[in-house]
């Protein structure tokens, strides 16, 4: 396996990755769009969190992605049961229309 030694690069690759697709409701893509925003700060505050940061289609204004690295599974585990990933995500659920989250982890090194 090819070594690729980019500090950078090495250090985003070093952990536990999440890519989240969500759709939200007809209408709801600018409170959906609100909800994610607040979430920026406090997850980037935890101790386990590395990188979260929501992105919106410029194509499709009801479709987001999240893209989130964890020092380890343990740090999403954490983040799942924070306050305010729950308080968020109690607002967020009625809003949209398909959510999927997929974990990923590093094969290259």
């Amino acid at each position: 396996m090819k070594n690729y030694s980019d500090p950078a690069a090495m250090n985003l690759n070093d952990g536990f990755v999440v890519a989240i697709n969500i759709v939200a409701k007809d209408g709801k893509s600018d409170a959906v769009a609100d909800i994610l925003e607040s979430l920026i700060i406090p997850t980037m505050a935890e101790s386990g969190v590395k990188f979260f940061m929501p992105y919106r289609s410029p194509t499709d204004p009801k479709a987001f992605f999240i893209y989130e690295i964890y020092v380890n599974e343990a740090g999403w585990d954490a983040h799942n049961t924070s306050n305010h990933f729950q308080s968020a995500i109690k607002k967020l659920l009625p809003l949209i229309k398909t959510r999927s989250r997929v974990p990923f982890v590093p094969y290259v090194n």
